[in-house]
């Protein structure tokens, strides 16, 4: 069945305008947690240079399909199961790696685990000079960025004690550990981030 995001929608335009300079010469992308599937058709339709790669736990691939299937674009690949708390990781091989990755509102779904197998496995799949873009809300300096992500991060913890969002100082530690060093910190529209790294 075909899903929707209303923000996704929402912040595509703001994401794409990045992404066009952040991926510019990259050839392939993995997306981690692709959800709907709306961002893989909308960024891949608009940047058709990039072979994007869709990947999200198997639960959420029918949606995605959807979406691919009705776009039909042949620069959008099928989902390949992937959850960033084992090893479901596609095998890193020089034919298997990827100029850029991208994840969109993740981090404050997973569990901490989960976060530090994201930065693992990218750090395993990215190229040299590759770009991890993560779109997102993140605190920083140990405090939530705004009243609105303050009350967010709570209804997260109400539902999920182990998820909520993301300090960035920690995020950026474990891009470090994963041979990645911050590029850039983009402010996004409603109090949301996107971050570069660049892999060293």
């Amino acid at each position: 069945m075909k899903q929707y995001s209303e923000a996704c929608e929402q912040n595509k335009d703001p994401i794409l305008a990045i992404l066009r300079e952040a991926f510019v010469n990259a050839r392939n992308v993995l997306e981690i947690g692709s959800g709907t599937g709306q961002h893989a058709v909308y960024f891949s339709e608009q940047l058709p240079h990039l072979l994007w790669q869709t990947s999200d736990l198997p639960e959420n691939h029918p949606g995605i399909h959807a979406w691919l299937q009705e776009a039909g674009l042949k620069n959008t690949l099928t989902p390949v199961a992937l959850d960033t708390r084992n090893t479901s990781w596609p095998q890193h091989t020089p034919e298997n790696s990827y100029g850029g990755l991208f994840s969109a509102n993740t981090t404050h779904i997973m569990d901490w685990p989960a976060v530090q197998g994201l930065f693992v496995g990218t750090g395993e799949l990215l190229k040299s000079s590759g770009r991890f873009c993560l779109y997102g809300p993140f605190n920083y300096h140990g405090t939530c960025s705004s009243d609105s992500n303050r009350r967010f991060d709570k209804s997260l913890k109400a539902r999920d004690p182990a998820s909520g969002i993301r300090h960035f100082e920690e995020l950026d530690l474990l891009a470090n550990e994963n041979n990645m060093v911050l590029e850039a910190d983009h402010e996004m529209p409603v109090n949301n981030r996107l971050l570069i790294w660049k892999k060293r």
